[in-house]
């Protein structure tokens, strides 16, 4: 394995001496016990805590399984997309790896990903358990390509003693009383950085990395509007909408002062941040939260209600894989119905089953529980999946260099806009 592959975090689960060769499968889908042993190589961009989440999944398919043992990779989100395109190229491919939304349409392209509908077929599997919409994403000509594991919707974390400091109504309480818009965001926002005790305090960061531009998409999504056509086609996110979110922006920025400027490296968990968008998923972080309380409301409202953005996370399977039929075991005990509970202390569980049950919404250090329906389980519903294209990661990059503009007060919203839609709608075109 080239030096490339070497991850920021390699768990190898250890049940016995590794082999060289495959395993044998008899009629019950099992591994015989006479088989030899052999290692599934799983690539994913899981956090500690999900990783070690993972490792006692697999430690328990191991058991299930004492001829497959599985090598745990984690490869950095940023890089993931990038390094598994190498990896194909090589014929270096995991047999099993995480797959993000904005990855499926190249990979689907590029050809590289199993046909997995046997597993959908089989009645043990009860797929009609499955939300169906979140099985969309990885059809492709009457074909299955994949099963979801995160389905999460974004969500406005909050700093909850912020905003009783700042004499504020929380934002779950003004979407109960359907006043939660995006007007009232950005006041909330400024009235926490006026009220502030010290100058390092802000009322919201739109930003996870600086590169998270995405969900910055609801603010159109909920007034009618999107940063792309229908079919991906044309960039239209220079008309009023795609403008006033970075006229929101940039008032928020270098007027209200209410936002931090770019590169600057303050977090929610520190305490220093009213308002954040991001994936139901941060929860796992969140928890770890002990200086402040905070919650999570949906995202704020426009003309046609609110309309977070879908995060979607699946497991596929690689042409390429040296152990097909082992990988499809693995496949089908995560995406079972006991795997799908047990990552749904991360993820928002794509199992009907499994959303409205006590180990999704009691899980220790979770928001309330009817935080949880009203922000995540009843606007599901509304999310729009983030769009995807095979030429994403230059289309990302474009965009990403206009709001760079913006940070650098180099331009106005209307003109940027119109900038990067001259260089992103040849992209779209290809």
């Amino acid at each position: 394995m080239k030096k490339w592959w070497t991850s920021l975090l390699a768990l190898t689960l250890t049940a016995g001496l590794t082999a060289c060769g495959g395993g044998e499968t008899n009629t019950a889908g099992s591994i015989k016990k006479d088989a030899e042993e052999i290692v599934l190589k799983f690539a994913t961009w899981g956090n500690p805590a999900q990783l070690e989440l993972y490792q006692n999944l697999t430690d328990e398919f191991t058991a299930q399984h004492p001829n497959i043992r599985i090598q745990i990779d984690s490869i950095p989100f940023a890089d993931y997309q990038q390094k598994m395109s190498v990896l194909a190229a090589g014929r270096e491919l995991p047999d099993i790896a995480w797959i993000s939304e904005r990855m499926v349409p190249q990979f689907m392209e590029n050809g590289i990903l199993e046909d997995i509908s046997e597993i959908e077929k089989d009645t043990s599997f009860d797929s009609a358990d499955i939300i169906p919409s979140t099985l969309e994403l990885f059809r492709r000509d009457g074909k299955l390509y994949g099963l979801p594991f995160s389905t999460p919707p974004s969500v406005v974390f909050y700093n909850a003693d912020l905003f009783e400091q700042s004499g504020l109504t929380s934002p779950n309480e003004l979407a109960r009383q359907g006043k939660w818009t995006w007007a009232e965001f950005v006041a909330s926002a400024k009235a926490i950085k006026d009220k502030a005790s010290s100058a390092n305090v802000y009322g919201a960061n739109f930003f996870r990395d600086w590169k998270t531009w995405i969900i910055l998409a609801s603010y159109s999504w909920s007034n009618g509007s999107s940063p792309f056509n229908d079919d991906m086609t044309e960039y239209t996110w220079n008309d009023p909408y795609g403008v006033e979110t970075m006229e929101m922006l940039d008032q928020m920025m270098f007027v209200d002062k209410s936002h931090p400027k770019a590169g600057e490296q303050v977090n929610f968990e520190s305490g220093q941040i009213g308002m954040i968008f991001d994936n139901y998923s941060f929860v796992s972080k969140a928890r770890e939260i002990q200086n402040f309380k905070w919650s999570i409301a949906p995202m704020p409202s426009g003309s046609e209600g609110s309309v977070p953005m879908m995060g979607q996370a699946g497991y596929v399977l690689f042409k390429d894989g040296k152990h097909p039929e082992e990988a499809k075991l693995l496949l089908k005990f995560l995406s079972g119905k006991e795997g799908i509970q047990k990552t749904s202390a991360f993820f928002v569980p794509p199992r009907k089953s499994v959303l409205d049950s006590a180990e999704f919404l009691n899980v220790e250090g979770n928001p309330d529980p009817e935080h949880i329906k009203q922000a995540v389980i009843d606007e599901m519903p509304k999310a729009i999946v983030q769009p995807g294209h095979i030429k994403w990661q230059n289309i990302d990059t474009e965009i990403l260099s206009g709001f760079d503009e913006l940070f650098g007060q180099k331009a106005e919203p209307a003109q940027i806009q119109e900038t990067v839609k001259r260089k992103v709608d040849p992209l779209l075109a290809e």
